[in-house]
């Protein structure tokens, strides 16, 4: 194979280089948590640091508090294939989304690493040079160093970060800390997934679901914990239901999801209607269907529920400021999600 010659550059598309895109190419929850549940978290006392959050949940990033009990350290790391053509908007939206798992956690953060798999000789390296200088743009964005990384050849495009932040170990937010009666409150609005299956079709750009991704959810982060929220978590790859899915299950309790309240972006129900869903969102609807009572809910509005989001909002058990009012948590029913 050859590299692309300098004039076909700008007719790349990135998005074609890829058999996914975005966090709809993450493995189904269903075979990740089945690949996880023999590995055992490390006992209490092991290591200079103790484990607060770690594989038990599946919460968004795993959390230590350091020495001297002030203060909890955060670190995460994603990645993923091409979800735009635009190499520069790919790392911003990568970057976002990595940055995303501390946000989720209520922490800052402070230092990054870039995490690129590239393949040099089909694809010129000056667009590995523009998805970093995205990713380092809103890395900025959010005050966080980038500082070196790890890079491999690879078949295909691949990038994200790993993040390292701190949090208040007493304020927390965690997927486990849900209660009965708190009402639950998302920031971005859904359709990130089938949008970007659509651009990678078509070609078709949807510059506001770019910039929605693109959006750091810092703002949102600060917001419930000035609200006094101590259970969040983010809506990635597993979908609106999947992440709901996992919080009630994680805090014993049963999510009433009002249907009618869930906010979309420009197009998402047109891109539904004309077939643009990916595997991962399929996969994502049979995994929590066996918990959840669906009752009217049609087939559209549940594939859009579970559509495998990129850089998604914050799912908050609490309200916040400019966020829509989107179910409750109650006390733990028969299903673990109930739609209405």
């Amino acid at each position: 194979m050859t590299t692309t010659a300098p004039a076909d550059r700008a007719r790349v598309r990135l998005t074609g280089y890829a058999r996914g895109g975005g966090c709809a190419c993450k493995i189904p929850p269903g075979e990740l948590e089945a690949a996880l549940a023999g590995l055992v978290p490390s006992p209490k006392g092991f290591g200079a640091a103790e484990l607060l959050v770690g594989l038990d949940n599946g919460d968004d990033a795993a959390a230590v508090l350091l020495p001297g009990g002030g203060t909890a350290l955060i670190a995460t790391a994603d990645f993923f294939t091409p979800v735009v053509d635009d190499p520069f908007d790919w790392g911003r939206i990568a970057a976002a989304n990595a940055l995303s798992d501390v946000y989720a956690m209520g922490g800052r953060p402070l230092v990054a690493v870039n995490l690129l798999a590239w393949p040099r000789e089909v694809l010129p390296f000056e667009l590995a040079r523009e998805v970093m200088r995205g990713g380092l743009t809103v890395a900025r964005e959010a005050g966080c160093h980038v500082a070196g990384g790890h890079s491999v050849d690879d078949t295909e495009p691949k990038y994200g970060m790993a993040v390292t932040g701190i949090a208040d170990p007493a304020r927390l937010l965690r997927n486990d800390t849900g209660r009965p009666g708190v009402p639950l409150s998302l920031t971005k609005p859904l359709g990130t997934g089938v949008l970007n299956n659509r651009h990678k079709a078509t070609g078709e750009d949807f510059p506001q679901a770019v910039e929605t991704m693109a959006a750091l959810n810092r703002d949102a982060a600060e917001a419930a914990l000035a609200a006094g929220v101590v259970c969040a978590t983010d809506v990635t790859g597993f979908g609106l239901l999947g992440h709901l899915y996992k919080l009630a299950r994680a805090s014993g309790v049963t999510a009433v999801l009002d249907t009618a309240a869930v906010p979309y972006l420009d197009g998402a129900r047109n891109a539904v209607r004309d077939g643009f869903i990916s595997g991962g969102t399929r996969r994502n609807l049979d995994w929590v269907t066996p918990h959840t009572d669906f009752g009217r809910t049609g087939e559209p509005n549940r594939l859009l529920l579970a559509d495998a989001q990129t850089s998604g909002g914050l799912l908050i058990a609490g309200e916040i400021p400019g966020a829509p009012v989107i179910g409750e948590l109650v006390d733990a029913t028969e299903h673990t999600l109930v739609l209405r």
